[in-house]
């Protein structure tokens, strides 16, 4: 822990610090809380001496890194501060250039969990235990039901619950940030039905050891899932081989 004196004196030498941006410097120095409402394009030229179009297009980019919303009749406000946009603005960019480097984000995400698993699952309600099981009731619906369902938002949302008590906004921001990417190179429409079945089958096995306060054994259940992956590729991967077809490099990404 910070002790609050140093930190209160890190506050205001950090408010010191330049943003090469006079709108977002202007935030900082004039202490703008979150639901605070912030001054019109028009008064902020006033008061910060900036034209009005450059001030329009450094509210774009606050916008994008999610500092402030803008809405018709209601102005501009300040939000609270969120790490993801800032993560997944820069990690889309590089995905763009090389959706290849989806797996090297992959591998930051699954060290990630692995070393804050303990902290994480250590922290989670009652509530937040019976939500796991709630979500693997709900994905076994839609894999048993007719027609089948792939459990893409009970599958982002069991693997965020269990890191949701962390008091780590960059953590958080990091681990949104992979689910918003997994989602727009398009591996929620993964259909493999046999081993969609054997990912939920591991879900299960973790929220159970979860609930059951094994911590150990949640973070086994979740290390072997990580490599069931890569053992369902190699084995998707020979079967092309022998078939004469190239493997699909799409079946490489990750799916856990």
């Amino acid at each position: 822990m910070i002790d609050r004196s140093l930190s209160d004196g890190r506050s205001s030498s950090l408010k010191k610090l330049r943003l090469d941006s006079e709108l977002l410097d202007y935030l900082v120095q004039q202490d703008i809380q979150p639901g605070d409402r912030i001054p019109s394009l028009g008064e902020l030229s006033d008061i910060l001496h900036v034209s009005v179009s450059k001030l329009r297009e450094q509210l774009e980019v606050a916008r994008c890194l999610g500092v402030v919303s803008v809405r018709p009749r209601t102005g501009i406000h300040r939000q609270d501060y969120d790490f993801m946009p800032a993560v997944r603005l820069g990690l889309f960019l590089a995905l763009a250039n090389d959706v290849m480097l989806f797996d090297a984000y992959s591998e930051l995400r699954r060290h990630l969990e692995k070393a804050y698993w303990y902290d994480a699952v250590a922290l989670l309600t009652n509530e937040d235990k019976q939500h796991l099981r709630l979500l693997i009731d709900r994905a076994w619906t839609k894999l048993r039901g007719r027609p089948i369902r792939i459990p893409h938002s009970e599958h982002r949302e069991f693997h965020l619950t269990i890191f949701s008590q962390l008091d780590n906004v960059f953590v958080r921001g990091l681990l949104e940030a992979y689910w918003e990417a997994y989602e727009a190179v398009e591996l929620h429409t993964f259909t493999d039905y046999e081993y969609l079945n054997e990912v939920w089958e591991y879900h299960q096995r973790i929220a159970e050891a979860i609930i059951a306060g094994d911590i150990e054994t949640s973070l086994q259940a979740y290390d072997e899932h990580t490599r069931l992956l890569k053992n369902f590729v190699e084995r998707r991967s020979n079967s092309d081989r022998d078939n004469g077809s190239q493997p699909n490099k799409a079946a490489t990404q990750e799916f856990e």
